[in-house]
């Protein structure tokens, strides 16, 4: 009821926003903002609030290609590290060693082959399921058109398992990582603070639900199975649905004002900011995005406060940085991690000709 009421005031506050956001950004002589992001008016649904972020420019990325759009056109395979050679492009002269399947798989590691036309956007948190065990992608990164096989650097996200269920994996079902599932992904890089992380949301979410599907989750081990269990798809979809249909309905408003991102809160508390090149490459991902930050509402439900719109605007401002980490593929892409006070930022940037722009930024509170 609350997200029925909130439209209209939203949406008309969000285009109220954004008029005096261009305005303040395009004279020249007055005071430039701090960044190139602006919230807007928030969305709310129980604990979960969302600030939609518009942008003063945005870039062109139809060239690039998502991880689900690939999996699911067959362009991109994505394979345990001792299923190498069945992936490897044919060339002429070329002989590919003789491999047995299963041979030399890893924990930390898979094989993807980027077989379109097009370079592949990887970001940390997208779960690929299959294989010996489910994993999670452990960084953003973009892999060149037609690729050869690359290591995929991962975190198991299933640690009860072992055993090969499918030759190859696919992710277009399954669910992106929760913000906090994300940050012991991607900047804490520790396979056990992973695992701890998918009993802590496998714990949350079994004390919410009826005892048979309690039991059943409380018997598995794999993330995207708990996040797959139907009652706790029904508690997720009570808060997600609204969430979206909320959204969508300001991305219809502001899509030729690019509406880029979010900046996210549970319990009132500022948590997150994910923000992409343009509205466009936003809506892709925003199905799984919005998912995955209502099932980090649902498994951390506590008391919530209303969270202030400057405050959200203060957390895409502050860029201080006490230290930057940068790793660079040359001609292709680099990552940017930057550490400030009570945050880290990821950096997403396209090196690829005619681009050199951001196309993904991830923000996390500490």
């Amino acid at each position: 009821m609350r997200s029925k009421l909130l439209l209209p005031i939203l949406v008309s506050a969000a285009i109220a926003g954004l008029a005096a956001f261009i305005a303040s950004a395009a004279p020249a002589g007055e005071t430039p903002l701090t960044s190139h992001y602006k919230a807007l008016a928030p969305i709310g649904h129980g604990n979960l609030t969302i600030f939609p972020v518009v942008a003063t420019t945005a870039h062109d990325t139809q060239e690039f290609l998502t991880l689900d759009e690939g999996l699911r056109s067959g362009d991109v395979i994505v394979s345990e590290s001792g299923n190498v050679a069945p992936l490897v492009r044919p060339r002429r002269g070329f002989r590919p060693t003789r491999y047995t399947p299963g041979d030399g798989a890893e924990v930390n590691r898979l094989v993807l082959v980027n077989k379109s036309k097009h370079p592949l956007i990887l970001l940390a948190g997208e779960v690929v399921t299959g294989g010996k065990q489910d994993r999670v992608i452990g960084k953003d990164r973009i892999v060149p058109a037609e690729s050869d096989p690359i290591d995929l650097s991962v975190f198991c996200v299933e640690p009860g398992r072992w055993t090969a269920t499918t030759a190859s994996f696919g992710s277009y079902d399954s669910p992106m990582g929760g913000p906090s599932l994300r940050a012991k992904v991607m900047a804490d890089k520790n396979q056990e603070m992973v695992w701890s992380e998918v009993r802590k949301a496998q714990s949350s979410m079994a004390a919410q639900l009826s005892a048979p599907m309690a039991a059943a989750v409380g018997g598995t081990s794999s993330y995207a199975r708990v996040m797959q269990n139907d009652e706790v798809k029904q508690k997720v979809d009570a808060v997600a649905a609204p969430m979206q249909h909320d959204y969508q309905s300001v991305i219809r408003q502001l899509r030729d004002r690019n509406a880029v991102g979010v900046v996210v809160a549970v319990n009132g508390e500022i948590i997150w900011a994910d923000i992409f090149a343009n509205t466009s490459l936003l809506e892709k991902y925003w199905p799984k995005l919005v998912r995955s930050y209502a099932a980090e509402a649902v498994a951390n439900h506590a008391k919530s406060s209303e969270p202030d719109i400057k405050a959200a605007q203060q957390f895409l401002d502050n860029m201080e940085s006490r230290r930057e980490v940068v790793e660079s593929e040359p001609g292709l892409y680099r990552q940017t991690e930057i550490t400030g006070d009570g945050f880290k930022v990821f950096e997403l940037t396209s090196l690829l000709p005619k681009t050199g722009f951001d196309l993904h930024l991830a923000k996390m509170a500490d």
